[in-house]
């Protein structure tokens, strides 16, 4: 069922339905008056004024029919019981106007040319015959009928639009939900693995683990603050990138070099909170911290074309599967990203270099 539509859409639509209203008879009697000066030798003043008193029932007739179609609920019914409907609602309307149409000078408009020639003799309109009533009548439920059509079509348009609006708007919250469900296993996955350094630094270097104390503080902060947002700048994202490669380098020392590629004119992009965070993680986890001898932590991030390429390099350790590094973290990055770009980015994790794994990432600069 069609939910009513809101206060400022039912204001716009009143005003659009008596735009219609107005416009559509005025422009019909405009055009009948004018055919009717230029064929029959009537007074203009006679012709306009029972062209607007025809026109202006027939705009009475189907304001008032409007109503009684709305309070019956009509758009909600199927064609077929529509379409009676329709058809008996013409004849109905049709009956009184026609009448009095056919007691007028316009009504004499369609006769023969003998008819007229009378009529411009006598100098009054004919009497009404039963074939010239059902003429009139004929003619005004054509007109009604087709008021009708015009004024459902209208309808079921409307209905369809608001339907995608709201079907639109109930995707953007599912959306917005699904976002907030894969930041909700991001955070404590992050945090974990920063205690877990922290925990391992404590034992042998207090100092150290005093000052990855200090850094953990920032990157809960950032943790925090990326709830309330879904895209940031680079800029924004490598300031919680460095602190937890700060935070990763006293844990692992010289296992651990890093090499950062990223020129100052792609900072100002934006993207997914978390993520370069997250595909930095999950290489030093399943990478550099599963090798005896760590390795290279590589990060490059360049514009090509209107896209923003990242990305994140680690050594491999020797694996039967060659999967372990495909986790949740990932996963949820890739959703995510697939969520706020449309489609229009991806996230691809690169396994078949039997010494080197790469995760390249494709996001509009647009986003």
């Amino acid at each position: 069922m069609i939910e009513p539509l809101p206060a400022a859409g039912r204001a716009q639509s009143q005003r659009a339905y008596w735009l219609c209203q107005l416009g559509g008879w005025g422009s019909y009697a405009l055009l009948q008056a004018y055919a009717a000066i230029s064929s029959m030798d009537v007074p203009w003043e006679r012709i306009v004024v029972e062209v607007l008193v025809l026109h202006a029932s027939g705009l009475g007739l189907t304001h008032l029919l409007r109503d009684y179609v709305r309070r019956n609920r009509w758009s909600a019914l199927r064609i077929p019981r529509l379409g009676w409907r329709i058809v008996l609602a013409s004849i109905v309307l049709a009956i009184p106007i026609g009448l009095a149409a056919s007691f007028m000078a316009v009504g004499d408009m369609h006769d023969s040319e003998s008819d007229l020639t009378n009529y411009k003799i006598t100098g009054a309109a004919r009497s009404p015959t039963l074939l010239r009533v059902s003429l009139q009548d004929a003619n005004w439920a054509a007109t009604f009928t087709g008021w009708l059509v015009i004024y459902f079509i209208a309808i079921r348009s409307r209905e369809r639009r608001f339907a995608e609006l709201r079907q639109s708007e109930l995707a953007r919250a599912l959306q917005f939900a699904e976002l907030r469900l894969l930041k909700s296993q991001l955070n404590p996955h992050f945090l974990f693995n920063a205690l877990n350094t922290i925990r391992s630094l404590i034992a042998y270097d207090p100092s150290r683990a005093q000052d990855a104390v200090t850094r953990l503080a920032s990157t809960l902060r950032y943790t925090l603050s990326s709830s309330q947002d879904e895209l940031v700048t680079l800029a924004q994202e490598l300031e919680i990138v460095n602190d937890y490669l700060e935070l990763e380098s006293m844990r692992f020392d010289e296992r651990l070099s890093i090499e950062l590629d990223v020129p100052p004119a792609v900072k100002g992009i934006r993207i997914p909170v978390m993520l370069l965070q997250t595909l930095v993680e999950n290489a030093i986890k399943h990478g550099i911290a599963e090798l005896p001898y760590g390795g290279v932590l590589q990060i490059r991030a360049a514009i090509e074309g209107d896209e923003l390429a990242i990305t994140v390099a680690n050594p491999k350790p020797p694996t039967p599967s060659g999967s372990a590094q495909d986790g949740v973290g990932l996963r949820n990055s890739a959703a995510r990203l697939r969520l706020l770009s449309g489609n229009r980015g991806s996230l691809e994790l690169d396994l078949t270099d039997a010494n080197v794994a790469t995760v390249r990432i494709r996001i509009p600069r647009d986003l």
